[in-house]
């Protein structure tokens, strides 16, 4: 089986997001839009009109969205099949989260890895 396909997003804890994306934009000419984030568009030999994307985003400090994990950054994996990957995850012991999200943006599940980080596993719409 197919389990991490690529790299889905990066999502960043930060005490002050609108100037800590500021500071990205002017820095480092990431072009921030208006939900708060980008997405940065895959293009390839293999995918030369680009399909797929990684997203970059910032949330606030507050957010309880990479609970329980205490970490700071969220990395996001693409998979092929999700929940496939989750029950192998469960058999092998891993501490996966008993909720999954299906919605038009995908099939989204998360994990702890060993030192606490928490991981969402992302499975992308057909055709994205």
């Amino acid at each position: 089986m197919q389990r991490v396909t690529g790299i889905g997003g990066i999502f960043i804890k930060a005490e002050h997001p609108e100037q800590l994306r500021e500071w990205y934009r002017q820095h480092l000419g990431i072009a921030i839009e208006e939900w708060g984030g980008t997405a940065f568009r895959w293009a390839g030999a293999g995918n030369p009109q680009g399909i797929g994307t990684t997203v970059w985003s910032l949330f606030s400090a507050d957010s309880a969205y990479f609970a329980p994990s205490q970490a700071r950054f969220m990395v996001n994996y693409r998979v092929a099949d999700l929940h496939a990957l989750l029950a192998a995850l469960r058999a092998e012991g891993c501490e996966v989260d008993a909720k999954v999200e299906e919605s038009e943006f995908g099939k989204f599940g998360w994990v702890m890895d060993p030192e606490g980080n928490r991981i969402e596993l992302w499975e992308p719409p057909p055709g994205q």
